[in-house]
């Protein structure tokens, strides 16, 4: 399903929750404007909850993966993901108790000159794969880094079973030390 509101269309998933936005920016002659977000045309993806943290990612290495990291509640967080320089394939990881779509999970190509966002709500895990050298990634979080809350997957995970674009080249030790989930993980509680 398509929506569209002056400055973003979003297009749902197959997936309850994860969406596309794209932004649609104003053009001319010196370049463009574009508005990032907006608490009152998204509000049906934040759930009125404010943006609290933004972060922003390099990554120097083609084929480098990063994740598939996310915080149990109280600090589950929605994320906002952006390509701001090159491009990636972001990863949302259903993670949710009792979801008919548990442990499945939805890829979307990210561009600097694509103009599109994903929406990773609560309960997922997020991940990502640059495809290019010098990949930044900006995402707009709607809780607080907590680390002793966080919790990740090796992105390897054959019960998850991603098929990223291309071999991986760099992993952090933290991410591929990540035991494989068993049948132990009932997914998480919102």
């Amino acid at each position: 399903m398509l929506i569209t509101s002056p400055r973003f269309h979003y297009q749902l998933t197959p997936i309850a929750g994860v969406a596309v936005i794209e932004r649609r920016p104003i053009h001319d002659q010196r370049g463009f404007f574009e508005r990032v977000f907006c608490a009152n045309e998204l509000i049906e993806f934040t759930h009125g909850k404010p943006i609290v943290q933004i972060n922003h990612t390099f990554t120097k290495q083609c084929g480098t993966v990063r994740g598939l990291h996310f915080q149990y509640p109280p600090a589950a967080e929605i994320k906002f993901v952006s390509c701001i320089r090159g491009e990636l394939f972001d990863v949302a990881v259903d993670i949710r108790a009792n979801s008919p779509t548990f442990l499945h999970w939805h890829g979307e190509y990210l561009t600097a000159n694509n103009y599109k966002m994903l929406v990773i709500p609560e309960g997922f895990a997020h991940g990502f794969q640059a495809l290019s050298d010098d990949c930044e990634l900006l995402y707009m979080n709607t809780a607080y880094y907590t680390p002793e809350l966080e919790f990740g997957f090796n992105p390897n995970d054959k019960a998850i079973g991603i098929d990223w674009p291309l071999a991986i080249t760099d992993l952090s030790p933290r991410d591929a030390a990540h035991a494989p989930l068993d049948s132990q993980f009932f997914g998480i509680r919102l």
